[in-house]
C-alpha cells in the first residue's frame, strides 16, 4: 500500500526552522528510504538479502523471481521488495524530507547511535530532524504516566533540568504528561544559560556543548507531531540543538501498535532509564521491560503509595531497580 505523506500544521514549522541538508538525492539516500518502506524487514532479512546480492544496487534492482528464492523470504515478501510503487514513494519521500530538512540515518552509517544498533532487532533506519551529532552522548531516558501529577511534573522538570545541567541528554517520547515535562526540563536549563533565540538565529547553538540535549522519539512519521498540543515543544527541542526521531516512514500515523516499538528504542539510545510516576500496566512499565532485556540501568523515584500512579514504580523499586532522590545519584553511574 502507498504511503501517503501529509502536509499539515503541524509539521509547517519544520521548513522554517531548519536548513536544506541535500540539493539533489544521492542512490545511497534513495536506498535508504527505500528500505525503510519495506515493513518488517528487519535487521536479519536485510542482512541475508545484502549477503546474496552482493551489493546494495543488485538488492535494489533484484525481481521478484530472483527474490522468491532465498530462503526465509518467501513469495509475499519478494512480492512487497520488488513493488515497483515502493520506489515512486521513495521520490515522493525524498522531496518532502529535502523541503522539511529531514535526514536519514541507515545502521551501517558512522552516525547511527552505537547503543542502539547493539539492541536485538535494531532499527535499520532512523529518521531525524535536528542534531544528528548528540546521538552517541551519554543519555538517560525519563519515562513516566501521561497522566501524572503535579509532583511528577515537578520531579520530571527537576531530574532533567539536572541532568543536563552535567551534560546528560534526556531521552523521551513528545507525549502528554511525564515525557513533555522532561523535554521541558531540559528547555529550561538552556534557556537559562543561554539566548536560545539568538544563539539560533547566529547559528552558535554548538556554544552550549557543555549542556545535555533533549531528543523525542516518536511512533508515527516525522510529517505529524502528536499530540498536537506539543507542536511549539517540538520546535524548541530543535531550536535548543536537540533533535527529533523516528523508524516510521512519512505517512505513518500515531497509531497504537506503533509505540511498544518505539519504546525500545526510547530505552536503547540510553545508558539509563529513569522511572517517574508509572501505573502497573502502562507503556512505561514495557519501556522498562526493554530497558532490562538491553542490559540498561533502571532508577525509579519512589512515590505515594495510595497513588496509582505510583504502583508501578514501587513495584520496580521491590524488583531491585536503583532509589534515586537525587539527580547525582544517577551522575555518579557515569562520571
Amino acid at each position: 500500500m502507498s504511503r501517503q505523506i501529509k502536509n499539515n500544521k503541524a509539521t509547517s514549522f519544520f521548513y522554517a526552522m531548519t536548513q536544506d541538508i541535500n540539493k539533489s538525492y544521492t542512490f545511497e539516500k534513495e536506498f535508504k528510504v527505500w528500505i525503510s518502506l519495506i515493513k518488517n524487514l528487519g535487521i536479519k532479512r536485510y542482512q541475508k538479502l545484502i549477503k546474496v546480492f552482493g551489493s546494495k544496487a543488485n538488492l535494489w534492482n533484484a525481481s521478484e523471481s530472483e527474490l522468491v528464492k532465498i530462503e526465509g523470504i518467501g513469495t509475499k515478501f519478494s512480492k512487497v521488495i520488488s513493488n515497483k510503487q515502493i520506489k515512486v514513494d521513495v521520490k515522493r519521500h525524498l522531496e518532502y524530507m529535502k523541503k522539511h530538512s529531514i535526514d536519514i540515518i541507515f545502521i551501517e552509517d558512522k552516525e547511527y547511535p552505537k547503543l542502539l544498533k547493539d539492541i536485538y532487532n535494531p532499527p535499520l533506519c532512523i529518521y531525524i530532524i535536528g542534531k544528528k551529532e548528540i546521538l552517541n552522548n551519554v543519555g538517560i531516558a525519563i519515562v513516566g504516566s501521561r497522566d501524572a501529577t503535579e509532583y511528577g511534573k515537578s520531579v520530571a522538570k527537576d531530574f532533567a533540568y539536572k541532568l543536563a545541567s552535567s551534560k546528560v541528554n534526556i531521552v523521551s517520547g513528545l507525549a502528554r504528561g511525564i515525557d513533555s515535562y522532561a523535554h521541558i526540563g531540559v528547555l529550561n536549563v538552556l534557556k537559562d544559560k543561554i539566548n536560545v533565540d539568538r544563539a539560533y538565529k547566529q547559528n552558535i547553538i554548538e556554544y552550549n556543548g557543555n549542556l545535555g540535549k533533549t531528543i523525542a522519539v516518536l511512533g508515527n512519521g516525522l510529517d505529524t507531531i502528536f499530540p498536537t498540543e506539543n507542536i511549539k515543544l517540538a520546535e524548541n527541542i530543535i531550536k535548543s540543538g536537540g533533535c527529533i526521531i523516528s523508524e516510521y516512514p512519512l505517512g505513518t500515523g500515531p497509531n497504537r501498535e506503533n509505540f511498544p516499538a518505539r519504546n525500545r528504542i526510547i530505552s536503547g539510545l540510553c545508558n539509563g532509564v529513569l522511572v517517574i510516576e508509572a501505573k502497573p500496566k502502562s507503556g512505561t512499565m514495557i519501556t522498562v521491560d526493554y530497558a532490562l532485556e538491553q542490559g540498561r540501568d533502571v532508577f525509579a523515584i519512589p512515590g505515594n503509595i495510595d497513588s496509582t500512579n505510583s504502583m508501578g514504580t514501587n513495584e520496580l523499586l521491590k524488583q531491585g531497580a536503583k532509589l534515586v532522590t537525587n539527580y547525582k545519584e544517577i551522575i555518579e553511574e557515569y562520571f
